[in-house]
């Protein structure tokens, strides 16, 4: 019988050191193996054993995941994994309630069982990065648009300006989802090592380092002031002050030292068809996003992600605001997503 005693029962706290090396032997792993896969499998079996100890006994269950998200790019794919195991394991095992009724082809849980998610999830995540932000879960449960300032996390509703200050307008719509292209350059980067350079930088030149971080502090907010008024009433000029933001926001980030030759080479071509992009995640390759206004051609569109292509990297058309985790039935996925999941 699997011996789970070193699990604190229905407790969402994070796991010793001592209870990592406990798994790794409990799933047979060698104590040195950090690579996605072994850290993957751990946190599912740190999942399961926590979530579903509250039963008799341990459920025999099938698990299946599938994921279009590269993993190692700064994408959150981890956190994404997290929070759907997170809910499909509370749900499996009851501790919250399933939210899909009769007749609807997807549902999302209420805000209570998604605090709990999260919880886990964030726990889980602990398990494959050892200390997260908790940004990325947050965003994979939630959805929509978050603020992160000063380690804290909070919704990002629609705002207006007011002699205080932007603050939050109760009762309007989250900001639109916009439009992006999504772009892999497939350059490996250490997120470690780019944050200890940007100290390295600021601790050498801090009169110099410090007014650039106030001023991607100062561009964040007024992007939230521009998202917020989209909101109400989206226009043609919003987007054009968002590029200009987004620009401005690049140039620090390089003037940073989190630049890349390849993220260069991104936003030169982007520009070439009126487009402009900045790098997201740590930076130092990794992935670029590219704003795509609503006024855009199709074919113009793919005119760039082949001239992306051409560069080597990997483009996807998507979208920012969308939904947090939700539940779905087998019929409602999309014939691609089920043609893969029937085929593993």
């Amino acid at each position: 019988m699997l011996d789970t005693s070193f699990l604190k029962q229905g407790d969402v706290t994070a796991l010793t050191p001592e209870q990592v090396e406990k798994l790794k032997e409990v799933a047979g792993f060698p104590e040195d193996c950090a690579d996605h896969e072994h850290l993957a499998v751990l946190s599912f079996l740190y999942l399961y054993l926590s979530i579903c100890q509250s039963q008799r006994a341990l459920p025999s269950l099938d698990v299946t995941v599938w994921s279009e998200l590269p993993t190692g790019a700064g994408l959150g794919s981890s956190a994404a994994y997290s929070v759907c195991l997170a809910a499909a394991l509370l749900t499996a095992c009851e501790e919250i309630p399933n939210p899909l009724k009769d007749g609807e082809a997807a549902s999302r849980w209420t805000e209570e069982s998604l605090e709990l998610i999260n919880k886990w999830a964030f726990q889980g995540e602990r398990v494959i990065h050892g200390n997260p932000s908790g940004v990325d879960n947050a965003v994979s449960t939630w959805g929509g648009g978050l603020r992160y300032q000063k380690g804290k996390i909070s919704s990002l509703k629609s705002v207006e300006t007011s002699a205080a200050g932007v603050k939050p307008v109760a009762g309007r719509s989250r900001p639109p989802a916009l439009k992006i292209l999504l772009i892999n350059t497939k350059v490996p980067r250490s997120t470690k090592a780019l944050v200890a350079g940007v100290r390295s930088r600021l601790l050498k030149f801090p009169e110099i380092v410090a007014p650039l971080l106030t001023s991607i502090d100062a561009i964040s907010l007024e992007c939230e002031r521009v998202l917020g008024e989209m909101a109400a009433a989206p226009a043609p000029e919003h987007y054009l002050v968002l590029e200009e933001l987004i620009d401005m926001n690049q140039h620090h980030l390089n003037a940073l030292g989190v630049g890349h030759a390849s993220l260069d080479r991104l936003c030169q071509v982007t520009m070439a068809y009126g487009l402009h992009s900045k790098l997201t995640g740590a930076g130092g390759g990794g992935c670029g996003i590219t704003l795509l206004r609503p006024d855009l051609e199709q074919p113009e569109v793919e005119a760039m992600k082949q001239a992306l292509t051409s560069c080597g990297f990997d483009c996807w058309e998507t979208s920012i605001g969308a939904p947090g985790v939700s539940i779905h039935t087998a019929a409602s996925l999309d014939a691609p997503v089920r043609q893969a999941l029937d085929g593993l």
